[in-house]
This record gives structure tokens, C-alpha cells and sequence, in this order.
């Protein structure tokens, strides 16, 4: 199918981009495009304006920042793969980056993109949540900083106003002496999470201390599983307690079901994901 037609406008300054997502005309924004534009092809979204703000060099790059992470919203996935910083400290990041897409999209398809587009089957909005991250946004009114636990609201539907850009994310560093994973399977075809967790923990004398477990794949928007994480808080993860905490995750979750994977499997899915990624979040520790 062909788009329908619409403007399109190519920011040069983060005060442009700003200027024009203040026309309140309903202004899509584009970087990377591989969320958006499949769904311009299928009229999913018809917009009457497109804005590109691959250009503006001020909302990328990664950095220290607090001694955890600052990272720009049109950052690209092959960029946080290539960064030591990432590396180095947030292998929760890395494990759900190396699997997102193909070679193409990971070349040009950006985080923030991906974040805003809030696909509920996405790997990033449960890697954020579980580090406690937070999203800068900005608008022509001004500034604000919404944390990511209360970004995600629904399938493709986030805080982000009509006229708000996401600048960058502030992950805080992991707790001293943790460690992270994600862990998800996948379908085959779209390479999207039929269930993901990822997990944040930190341990003294094999027992766990610490816990931040959230999920994605599984309902319409990725979610923090906070009871099941505290189930996991004075033990040493052993198979039961691993058992009960895949249960507790998914605990009073409206699960949904499609073509793929029926409400049940991803059920059963879920609390595989969750024990795997405990376990080599610990293995990392």
C-alpha cells in the first residue's frame, strides 16, 4: 500500500524541531523510521507532516553522567553495541541490543525512536524500566523529566505530548557489585519478544540483596514486576524460588494472545524468560 501524502520537513537545530512539533498539526517524528514507517505504508499512521530529526547531532551519543549513563534520543542501536561505557557496565543493554532487528536496523534505527514508539513487544522499554531510567522531554513550554515506570502507557501510547521531543534517557548506575541480563524468545519472523525479562540484582554470599525485574511481549506495554522481584530479595535463587517468582510476574496481568502465542504459552513463556535472566544476571555478579 501507498502512504498518503504529507510534508515533510528536516530539522536542522533542536530549536527547529521544537518550533515546528509546536504547530499542534499532529507532527510525526522520524530518525532511523523503521517504526514509523511500516505503518505509513500500511496507513496505520497517516500524519500530515513528517519531521526528521536524524540531523541534529546535540540528540546523540552516549556519556557518563552521575557515574551512570546519559544517551541521546536519536543514539543508534550500532552505536550503544560499539560503546565501551554500555559495555562496560549495562550488559542488560547490550544483551537486548545485539538482538534487536537485523544489521540495517541496528545501523540506523535509534533507542529513543524505538522507546517513544512504545511497541509492546519491544526489548528496550523493559531494559529501562528495570534500570530505573529516566526520560528528558522537551517542548517549545519548556522542560521536564518523567521517569520510564511511568512512561509506557499502553500499546503505542506514551507520556510524550503532542509537542514533546524525548531529548535523551539518564540510566543510574547499578548498584555496587550487581549485575544485569535480559533474556527473551523470540518470533521467528519479526524477531520481536514473545516474552523478555530483564533483570538488574545484586548478591552478598550467593544470597540476592537486591532485585528490579521487569518484562515486555507479554501485555500492552512493557511492565515492572515488583512483587515477584521482592519474592527473589533473601534467597539464593534456587529452582523453586525461581519458579515462584516466573509465576509472580505475571500475577493479575491481562496476558495477550495472537497467532504467535496464545495467552497461556506466553504465560509459560514468561516464566522461563524470568528464571533464565536471574540466572545470568547472578553468573555476571
Amino acid at each position: 500500500m501507498i502512504p498518503v501524502q504529507f510534508d515533510y520537513v528536516r530539522a536542522t537545530s533542536l530549536n527547529d524541531a521544537l518550533k515546528t512539533l509546536a504547530g499542534g498539526d499532529g507532527t510525526k517524528v522520524i530518525a532511523g523510521g523503521h517504526s514509523l514507517i511500516p505503518l505509513l505504508r500500511f496507513r496505520l499512521a497517516q500524519p500530515a507532516k513528517l519531521l526528521d530529526i536524524a540531523g541534529i547531532k546535540e540528540l546523540s551519543g552516549i556519556s557518563e553522567y552521575k557515574r551512570g549513563l546519559r544517551i541521546g534520543a536519536a543514539t543508534t542501536y550500532r552505536d550503544i553495541l560499539d560503546s565501551a561505557l554500555v559495555r562496560d557496565r549495562y550488559q542488560v543493554m547490550m544483551d537486548a541490543t545485539s538482538g534487536i532487528g537485523d544489521v540495517q536496523v541496528r545501523n540506523r534505527g535509534t533507542i529513543g525512536g524505538g522507546v517513544a514508539h512504545a511497541d509492546p513487544a519491544a526489548d528496550m522499554p523493559g531494559v529501562l524500566l528495570a534500570l530505573g531510567a529516566s526520560f528528558n522531554l522537551r517542548s517549545k513550554r519548556g522542560k521536564r523529566v518523567v521517569a520510564a515506570r511511568d512512561f509506557f502507557q499502553g500499546t503505542f501510547a506514551t507520556a510524550l505530548a503532542e509537542d514533546e521531543l524525548l531529548i535523551d534517557m539518564v540510566v543510574p548506575p547499578l548498584p555496587r557489585g550487581g549485575a544485569s541480563a535480559y533474556v527473551s524468545i523470540e518470533q521467528a519472523a519479526s524477531g520481536y519478544a514473545l516474552a523478555g525479562a530483564a533483570v538488574v540484582v545484586k548478591c552478598s554470599r550467593k544470597t540476592v540483596t537486591e532485585c528490579s525485574l521487569a518484562l515486555t511481549g507479554l501485555s500492552d506495554r512493557a511492565f515492572l514486576a515488583e512483587a515477584a522481584a521482592k519474592l527473589l530479595v533473601g534467597t539464593k535463587a534456587d529452582p523453586d524460588t525461581l519458579q515462584r517468582v516466573g509465576a509472580a510476574a505475571v500475577e493479575g496481568i491481562e496476558i495477550t494472545g495472537d497467532i504467535h502465542a496464545p495467552a497461556e504459552y506466553r504465560r509459560h513463556l514468561a516464566a522461563v524468560v524470568v528464571g533464565r535472566a536471574i540466572r545470568a544476571a547472578i553468573d555476571r555478579v
